[in-house]
């Protein structure tokens, strides 16, 4: 319950929402943070504090590639998020959905 409140409450924000998004566009391969900052228009100062976000936020990860940080979608997190989201779905209605 934490984790997936501490990832909704990440998401709940239009740049930060934005910027996973395109990083789940982007796939395995990311997106450095200074080209993140170009393709949304965002000052690198602010681009940091989001990429900070929504990596402690278990949504994101980094690593380093020469003097470059590419940040890329953690999928696995995603994709259990999700399956937290839908582990009751229609529950109440004898599990059949419409």
């Amino acid at each position: 319950m934490k984790n997936a409140v501490r990832a909704l409450s990440a998401l709940a924000q239009e740049s930060r929402l934005e910027v996973f998004k395109l990083l789940v566009r982007t796939g395995a391969s990311g997106l450095a943070a200074g080209e993140l900052s170009e393709r949304l228009g965002l000052p690198p100062a602010t681009m940091s504090f989001h990429l900070k976000e929504l990596s402690n936020a278990g949504l994101i990860t980094s690593r380093r590639e020469s003097r470059s940080i590419i940040y890329s979608a953690d999928y696995n997190h995603m994709k259990a998020l999700i399956d937290f989201l839908l582990e009751n779905c229609c529950a109440d209605n004898g599990g059949k959905c419409q």
